[in-house]
């Protein structure tokens, strides 16, 4: 299996996409990873390895302890990969854009209902009840 392939089937677990935020936020033994989760310490254990051979995380040795640390670097695959797809969806959007605003010159009418829908109705619900 390809790195991208691996990375992307370790974070397709949601217990273990919660293991990694809880890195992002420092370095953790099993046991402290393994308190909000509802398994046994072999199946956290399973989930690390999956973790570790994805390139997500290293495991060090202090002693007895052996914290856990999320590589940040490995995720710059996914990022690169993700990033194509994110230009492609702006570039459509940026055309979408383009073509109401050419459908809007033609038609004032449809601008202002178009204006008239986009109005935060938060806002309209909060106006003239003194809230700000």
């Amino acid at each position: 299996m390809d790195h991208l392939s691996a990375t992307f089937a370790a974070l397709a677990d949601p217990t273990r996409r919660a293991i990694l935020a809880r890195l992002a936020l420092g370095e953790s033994s099993v046991t402290e990873l393994a308190e909000p989760f509802a398994m046994s310490m072999p199946a956290v254990s399973k989930h690390l390895k999956v973790l570790e051979r994805a390139g997500l995380i290293t495991r060090g040795r202090a002693a007895q302890w052996r914290p856990c640390r999320i590589d940040v670097e490995a995720l710059k695959p996914v990022d690169e990969w993700l990033e194509s797809y994110r230009r492609l969806w702006e570039e459509r959007f940026d055309r979408l854009d383009d073509y109401l605003r050419e459908l809007q010159a033609k038609d004032p009418k449809a601008a202002r209902k178009s204006k008239e829908a986009n109005k935060d109705p938060r806002k309209e619900r909060n106006h003239g009840r003194g809230n700000k």
